[in-house]
């Protein structure tokens, strides 16, 4: 039942990246196109899901003492079932972009930023997991600091 699979892709880390993120999803980026959250699309939400969420973990990460600890770069949640994706650059302009994507949220990543932080050398070449979550109830942060 492959056609019916709750499926996460990006044409950019398909298509332009072959299976990694594009440069300019990253740090190491030129100009004005770098660090830009890469467009994101999904297929067959479950019929109960009442929104989604996503989170997007260099699962390579080293922490300081040698370890591997998952980094966490992206976090949005109260993502409208209604939603199919997020476009590239989509990061930090939910209320710009209107309509039914002003109601998502960022949260905090591991930078303490609410936006997509793409990886910088030497982690370019880590492996990426992009996991996108179907819930049965809408999620907000506090936001208060």
């Amino acid at each position: 039942m492959a056609g019916t699979e709750f499926k996460l892709v990006s044409p950019a880390i398909d298509k332009e990246g072959n299976g990694k993120l594009p440069k300019y999803c990253t740090q190491e980026g030129l100009g004005t196109k770098w660090d830009v959250s890469p467009p994101l699309q999904w297929h067959n939400v479950p019929p109960k899901t009442k929104s989604l969420a996503l989170v997007v973990q260099d699962i390579d990460a080293v922490d300081p003492t040698g370890h591997v600890a998952p980094l966490t770069h992206w976090v949005v949640v109260n993502i409208p079932v209604t939603v199919k994706g997020l476009p590239e650059g989509f990061s930090g302009k939910e209320e710009e972009v209107g309509g039914e994507y002003g109601a998502i949220e960022e949260g905090l990543n591991d930078w303490k930023v609410r936006v997509w932080r793409g990886p910088k050398v030497p982690n370019y070449d880590d492996r990426f997991e992009f996991r996108l979550y179907a819930l049965d109830d809408d999620t907000h942060f506090d936001i208060q600091n």
